[in-house]
């Protein structure tokens, strides 16, 4: 959206069109000492100056509605043309499902604008119908996998319309052609969360999903925490989960470093380690050893991040050292 183009050649000025001659433009107010003053084109302020005019005026018409128009193609992100819109559409009785086609048409030109994205969801809400949504922002996120606005849309149409139905394969599909994808991934844990639920037997399933992800690509932070989240709803927890501890040690024996991977089994350690399983492997020599290798070899960009949590686990071992000593003493 923009105030150039071929369509300018046909462009009259509202100034100069007598069906608003009986309108006074109210030019823009900036203060007598502006800090910034924003450069508009002739155009710009000819359709804005008759905008504001027409909201002082409180002018519900359809010259109005289609003043508009022409201000959301200037600036799209314009909050009070919206909301004004909105009231000129309740007042005329406008027909809202070309209202649908005509704020489709303004998503594709602007598709990372929050303002269209809400004008169309209050237009579902009017009408009570989500019919469209889905492909709508299907379309969107074919442009732009990870559209926040669009997943936002998105997500509130499936969560009130209940159309939860296909979503699954929908992500599904998604992270099979980007397994890196990470706002897939949280559309698969919201669908998870609001519609199949975290039962013993979709946990399961979940975490085999997930390490089959990771076997494809090791180095995937969206997968490793997409598993922290599943095991959330494990009653084992992080460190309680055999086929996950396996998996894991079986990569680390392999050889592979990656960060994601290597961050887990210190995860690991620290729960282990706060369940007072002393007899484990997983315990804070162990932590501590990963920690340096993140810091000084796999992961240097974050070393003081990963010195700071070796610092944590110094402390977990001075408890221990004391503990043992007081043992010593009452024996």
């Amino acid at each position: 959206m923009s105030d150039s183009g071929d369509s300018d050649i046909f462009w009259v000025f509202y100034k100069d069109r007598p069906e608003w001659s009986d309108v006074t433009p109210v030019p823009e107010n900036d203060g007598l000492k502006p800090v910034v003053v924003i450069a508009h084109s002739e155009k710009f302020e000819d359709v804005y100056d008759y905008f504001r005019a027409i909201l002082q005026s409180n002018e519900k018409s359809e010259r109005a509605l289609q003043l508009t128009n022409d201000a959301v193609e200037l600036n799209p992100a314009n909050y009070t043309v919206w909301q004004y819109r909105r009231d000129l559409l309740q007042a005329l009785g406008s027909d809202l499902r070309s209202e649908l086609d005509y704020v489709e048409a303004v998503i594709k030109q602007s598709s990372k604008n929050y303002q269209v994205w809400h004008h169309r969801r209050v237009l579902v809400e009017w009408l009570q119908d989500s019919s469209l949504e889905l492909d709508l922002t299907r379309d969107a996120l074919l442009q732009d996998p990870k559209n926040y606005h669009a997943w936002q849309h998105r997500q509130w149409a499936i969560k009130t319309f209940g159309l939860f139905e296909r979503e699954m394969e929908f992500v599904d599909n998604l992270i099979t052609e980007d397994v890196r994808n990470n706002s897939a991934w949280n559309q698969r844990y919201f669908v998870m969360n609001n519609h199949l639920g975290w039962s013993d037997m979709n946990v399961q399933k979940e975490i085999c999903y997930t390490l089959e992800k990771i076997k494809f690509v090791k180095n995937n932070e969206s997968a490793w925490n997409y598993l922290r989240g599943v095991l959330l709803h494990d009653k084992k927890g992080i460190s309680g989960n055999e086929v996950v501890i396996s998996f894991c040690e079986e990569l680390y024996t392999n050889k592979c470093h990656s960060p994601y991977l290597l961050a887990f089994l210190i995860d690991i350690c620290d729960e282990t380690i706060k369940k007072g399983e002393t007899n484990s492997m997983y315990n804070t020599e162990r932590a501590l050893d990963i920690c340096n290798s993140l810091a000084t070899k796999f992961d240097k960009i974050r070393s003081k991040y990963w010195n700071f949590i070796a610092d944590k686990f110094r402390k977990y071992q001075n408890t221990e050292s004391i503990n043992v000593s007081n043992n010593y003493e009452g024996i």
